[in-house]
């Protein structure tokens, strides 16, 4: 089966030997994606809901570019470094997929990479391939 991969152009992809997404069949997996700035900072500190919407945003752009949109998506995983933020985070979600809700899971871990980071994204995704019923 054909598989196709998005990079972002990160420097720690090549490093670490990930991408940032790819597509398997009708199946799109998104790598675990954190509050990244343009200049390689970490987006918004201290806002769990701005940097919960920069996740994704950069979601967006690997869905799109295999040809999915948040429609498509079936399932998101948010770490998070503080749970007591829940409704920051919670808002941003429920702002995206208020109209077709996927399962999800909210999950409180110890840090993540930059200590201002307050939370990663994970989500998979699923096209109708007109191959079997949505």
């Amino acid at each position: 089966m054909e598989r196709k991969r998005v990079f972002t152009g990160a420097p720690w992809e090549k490093r670490t030997g990930y991408c940032r997404a790819i597509r398997v069949g009708s199946s799109i997996f998104v790598s675990g994606t954190a509050p990244v700035a343009d200049d390689g900072t970490t987006f918004a500190p201290g806002d769990g809901y701005r940097q919960t919407k920069r996740c994704f945003e950069i979601v967006e752009r690997a869905l799109r570019e295999l040809g999915a949109t948040f429609a498509d998506v079936v399932r998101t995983r948010m770490y998070v470094t503080d749970i007591s933020r829940f409704e920051e985070y919670a808002r941003a979600h429920g702002e995206i997929f208020g109209a077709h809700p996927p399962a999800t899971s909210m999950v409180e871990i110890k840090a993540l990479v930059l200590p201002d980071m307050l939370i990663e994204v994970e989500a998979d995704a699923v096209l109708n391939d007109g191959l079997s019923p949505p």
